[in-house]
């Protein structure tokens, strides 16, 4: 049964027609006058069509998109949002793709994402993206640590931290020392949140797993400015793993086919160098303290690429093939 309309409730008026509007009509579906009565009436609030009309003319006076229609689509509809169905179902496949977030976060975000359009969209938007043999996060703290990181950045502050790993009972050991740094940016690498810093032990910018990060404290003490020459995309760029380490030039000789797969790992940015009618060079800034990543990488290639310098990489790449295959029964 409607409830009787309440002074109090029409000075409401307009927020719950808003309300109605946005929550119960799209491009697709619109409410008549008659329509809008009922609902507002069971807010206890009267109305009628002429009031109706005067109060949509007021919500478009505001900066609110409501238009009317005839026919099929007559009656009132709000089609101007913040985000359109197409974007919104893009943001819910990115949240139900992530392996980080835990089922119970994964529905809580896609129910929240389907309340930014109708009704009728939002049973759309609110379809999982099932991802065969995917694990999940299980804990929740990564949120809060993402919370801590994004303040300190914001407030310039250094943090410190604990860094952990699991064991074979799969039970959490945590690293020995506290980690202090300057975090200057989060990134998102491998399916893996990351924090790019300077860390003050090594005085250098690193990388920290956030997932892998625990009890983060911000201190009063101000964060290291990031250098001049700092580029976080060459930083970036040069990572072939999130490990730390100083870059350095690498020259690859490449199959002209590969050229696609070049540009989408350096980006369109990278210069190009023909070398003849079936070959290309490439140098770019690669992280060779720990090279294995960066191995791995070329190793997918086959023989349609190689080192052409340094030349004390192309032996440690040479060696490695040979662990490998001497590691084969």
């Amino acid at each position: 049964m409607n409830e009787h309309p309440r002074p109090g409730n029409q000075k409401l008026k307009l927020l719950y027609l808003l309300k109605i509007l946005y929550e119960q009509t799209d491009e697709e579906h619109s409410l008549n006058a008659n329509e809008i009565e009922e609902k507002l009436a069971e807010y206890g609030i009267s109305a009628n069509r002429k009031t109706i009309y005067d109060d949509v003319k007021a919500l478009e006076a505001f900066g609110i998109d409501v238009i009317s229609g005839r026919g099929k689509k007559s009656g009132y509809r709000l089609v101007g949002r913040e985000f359109q169905l197409a974007e919104l179902n893009l943001i819910a496949n990115a949240v139900s793709s992530s392996k980080f977030l835990t089922e119970k976060k994964t529905k809580e975000l896609l129910q929240k994402i389907g309340k930014l359009s109708s009704s009728y969209e939002g049973k759309q938007i609110q379809r999982e993206v099932y991802i065969p043999n995917r694990p999940r996060a299980t804990n929740e703290h990564i949120y809060y640590c993402l919370d801590a990181i994004h303040k300190a950045i914001a407030e310039k502050k250094k943090i410190s931290f604990n860094m952990f790993d699991y064991d074979l009972y799969k039970k959490t050991v945590i690293r020995e020392g506290i980690r202090v740094c300057s975090p200057y940016a989060l990134t998102w690498s491998e399916e893996r949140y990351y924090l790019v810093a300077y860390y003050d032990k090594y005085d250098t910018v690193s990388n920290f797993r956030v997932d892998r990060m625990d009890n983060i404290q911000i201190l009063d003490e101000a964060a290291r400015k990031k250098s001049s020459g700092f580029s976080l995309s060459e930083h970036l760029n040069s990572t072939f793993s999130m490990f730390s380490g100083e870059s350095e030039e690498v020259r690859l000789r490449f199959d002209n086919s590969l050229v696609n797969a070049v540009i989408d790992r350096f980006g369109k940015e990278v210069p190009i160098y023909p070398q003849d009618d079936e070959h290309f060079d490439i140098i770019v800034k690669i992280k060779t303290e720990q090279p294995q990543p960066f191995f791995g990488w070329m190793f997918k290639f086959g023989t349609k690429v190689r080192i052409v310098e340094p030349e004390y990489l192309k032996n440690e790449y040479r060696e490695m093939l040979a662990e490998v295959m001497d590691n084969i029964d």
